[in-house]
């Protein structure tokens, strides 16, 4: 499947993100809200688009991406 012919899923089906708990994730994704993880005390840190890089609970200001809960598949030729 190329590029071209990837289709966005749509929030109509949890199973595709992992249930209940990840249709909760995407929700507030599609709200402007990611989540990462603290690199000093691993805490999940919501952050909003413009907010400043920085835990609330530690004050850290190294956070890490959480990886997406949907399968990714390639083809390799």
């Amino acid at each position: 499947m190329s590029r071209e012919q990837y289709q966005i899923p749509t929030g109509g089906s949890q199973q595709a993100f992992g249930g209940a708990s990840g249709s909760r994730d995407f929700a507030s994704e599609s709200l402007g809200v990611m989540f990462y993880t603290c690199g000093d005390c691993a805490v999940r840190v919501p952050l909003e688009k413009g907010a400043p890089i920085r835990c609330q609970k530690c004050g850290a200001r190294v956070l890490y991406k959480e990886r997406t809960k949907r399968m990714v598949q390639f083809e390799a030729r």
